[in-house]
């Protein structure tokens, strides 16, 4: 290496982003080796996205689910900067920033995640919310706010997507709103959580119909009003009231990502190596949503939290070792099961040989997220709230 320190630039702060951050500051560069670390990302806060629905209940509070970057990057030699990536110059090996700096790189880690596309469908842009940061958690909060303060009977809402996200927003919404709840998902095909286990595609069925959730299958959406939904079904087009709509399919990447001269699939995700490095750039890692990766054993990595999570433990450690030459690791992925969220301190989980669901798999969901979240000092804070939050609610309710 030169006298000069390497510059490792990381686009993206979700779990591929922050956690290579991290695993980057934890590793022995030796006094004279510790390069400059910049993260990137256009939002001040971290999103802990799989417990984002327990802000939509008030299960948890969003200091919580989405810590500023400043405190989780406290105590690190890591560099953040707050704005959008405008350009990325793979030759001069630059990065445009949308606030005017530029930053070069030795090495460029892209974990900008998706973004969800709202263009397909006329009227999805203006009228729908699609549920992937805190911004969007925010947004229908206010909704929701507006809704229960009406003089409405029952407030309607529409959930476009059948999948992880569609479901686990139905049944919290359906709890939320109670009685005056009336939640409909509405899915293309011919059943929900296609891709989930057995086990948790009939937890969810079971905790929709207790709810009173109605479920559209083979259904399609043609168009979204101020306060109607036209769907799809047979042929037939049928529009219904609405109050709220939200859409949870769909993953895009980023322009600036498509606009780049890298190996990409018809998806418009960047390929790489086992070794999470793009395909004739070695100096550029991608993971997350925006990669397409086969593991060491050939497997295809899902587009999942998990996923980057284990990916940014590999990204971090061949980071290391490309700049201190020695020998890379090809990433391996371990599916360790899903977890999902059917309503307020309700949950189901299969994975390693357990299947459970009700106020078990919810705690142990919450078990388990707590111990991924970005570092011990956060864990602490959120374990501690977890532990007093009933007892305070006790105290309070006795002072009433």
């Amino acid at each position: 290496m030169s006298q000069n320190p390497a510059k490792i630039c990381i686009l993206g702060g979700g779990f591929g982003g922050l956690y290579t951050a991290l695993r980057l500051s934890n590793l022995p560069w030796g006094r004279d080796a510790q390069p400059e670390i910049t993260l990137v990302d256009a939002r001040d806060r971290f999103v802990f996205s799989p417990l984002l629905y327990e802000l939509v209940t008030g299960e948890m509070q969003s200091w919580e689910v989405a810590p500023p970057y400043g405190e989780l990057l406290q105590g690190t030699s890591i560099r953040f900067r707050q704005t959008a990536v405008a350009e990325i110059n793979v030759e001069t090996k630059q990065v445009r920033l949308q606030d005017g700096g530029m930053l070069d790189y030795d090495r460029l880690v892209l974990a900008m995640g998706g973004e969800t596309p709202l263009d397909k469908v006329p009227g999805a842009q203006d009228f729908a919310i699609p549920f992937r940061t805190i911004a969007d958690a925010y947004r229908l909060e206010d909704r929701l706010r507006q809704l229960e303060s009406s003089d409405a009977d029952k407030i309607r809402v529409a959930i476009v997507g059948a999948g992880y996200s569609g479901v686990e927003l139905a049944c919290k919404l359906a709890d939320k709103l109670g009685d005056r709840a009336r939640v409909r998902i509405i899915e293309m095909t011919d059943q929900i959580l296609r891709s989930s286990s057995s086990h948790n595609r009939d937890a969810a069925t079971k905790a929709l119909e207790e709810r009173g959730v109605w479920t559209d299958l083979e259904t399609s959406v043609e168009s979204i009003s101020a306060d109607s939904i036209s769907l799809l079904y047979k042929g037939a087009v049928d529009t219904i009231p609405v109050d709220l709509v939200l859409w949870t399919i769909g993953t895009r990447t980023n322009e600036v990502i498509q606009n780049l001269p890298l190996k990409q699939n018809a998806r418009g995700q960047i390929i790489v190596t086992p070794t999470l490095q793009v395909v004739d750039h070695p100096e550029i890692f991608a993971i997350g949503d925006l990669a397409d990766c086969k593991d060491a054993e050939g497997q295809q990595v899902p587009s999942t939290a998990q996923a980057a999570f284990q990916q940014s433990d590999y990204t971090g450690w061949n980071l290391w070792a490309s700049l201190s030459d020695r020998p890379l690791l090809p990433f391996r992925y371990q599916y360790l099961g899903e977890m999902m969220t059917l309503g307020i301190h309700d949950a189901t989980l299969t994975g390693l040989g357990i299947q459970l669901e009700g106020s078990a798999a919810n705690l142990v969901r919450r078990l388990a997220y707590l111990n991924r979240m970005p570092t011990l000092k956060h864990q602490l804070r959120v374990g501690f709230n977890w532990m007093t939050r009933p007892i305070v609610s006790a105290i309070a309710q006795l002072g009433e």
